[in-house]
């Protein structure tokens, strides 16, 4: 969480061109992230905060795959780097959320 924070005070996301294609990487980002609601009303049924705690903790390490695999800062084009910078934003909001469904404060920065 601290270190999507610390790359969304640098770089704003804003809307752009979504003309290009995806790559593996990011595609996969966006699925995982898609997963969420899922994730909350399964742990819900069966009264399990573990099933959070283990998709939070799984987002965290892709974006960490992600991030060290694709520059957000230095990416190809501007479209490219919108489209990162959304995609962290969301792992962020993500990541502060389930981490606040188990209790947990997330700092801000490192």
């Amino acid at each position: 969480y601290a270190r999507t924070k610390s790359i969304l005070r640098k770089e704003k996301p804003s809307s752009g061109n979504r003309g290009e294609s995806l790559l593996p990487s990011e595609k996969q980002m966006i699925i995982d992230l898609e997963k969420y609601q899922a994730i909350i009303s399964q742990a819900a049924e069966e009264m399990n905060p573990s099933v959070i705690a283990n998709y939070v903790f799984n987002l965290a390490k892709t974006f960490n795959s992600f991030y060290s695999e694709h520059s957000i800062a230095n990416a190809e084009t501007a479209t490219k780097k919108q489209l990162r910078l959304l995609i962290a934003g969301m792992t962020a909001n993500t990541i502060k959320s389930g981490m606040e469904l188990l209790g947990i404060r997330v700092p801000e920065r490192m």
